[in-house]
């Protein structure tokens, strides 16, 4: 699972962060129109949503619809970190967006270089 964060969430974040940095928040908000495939994991699924809304909130674009279906939630909790000595700070520190569909993450999850 750690996989899906770093190549699939962590990977649109960047062509987001790009695109915004050249284009606008508004043109980059775009790459979240459509909806994208569901995946084989309910908590991929929910990843991607909670990032499009964080995005969306952050950086003042609609949230997309898709986003805010409620079958993008996840089933079973999702703490991205494998260290379970993080797990109560993930509880802590991840963006509502992501707490709401059982997405955890720690403050520096979604923090890129």
């Amino acid at each position: 699972m750690t996989a899906i964060w770093r190549h699939v969430v962590l990977q649109l974040l960047d062509d987001y962060e790009s695109e915004r940095r050249h284009q606008g928040a508004t043109v980059a908000g775009r790459r979240f129109a459509p909806e994208p495939a569901r995946t084989a994991s309910p908590q991929a699924d929910a990843a991607l949503a909670a990032l499009a809304e964080h995005l969306a909130r952050r950086d003042g674009w609609a949230t997309p619809a898709w986003a805010l279906d409620s079958s993008r939630y996840a089933r079973q909790w999702w703490f991205v970190t494998p260290l379970k000595g993080l797990h109560p700070t993930a509880l802590q520190q991840s963006p509502s967006a992501f707490r709401r569909r059982g997405v955890f993450i720690t403050a520096d999850g979604l923090a890129r270089v």
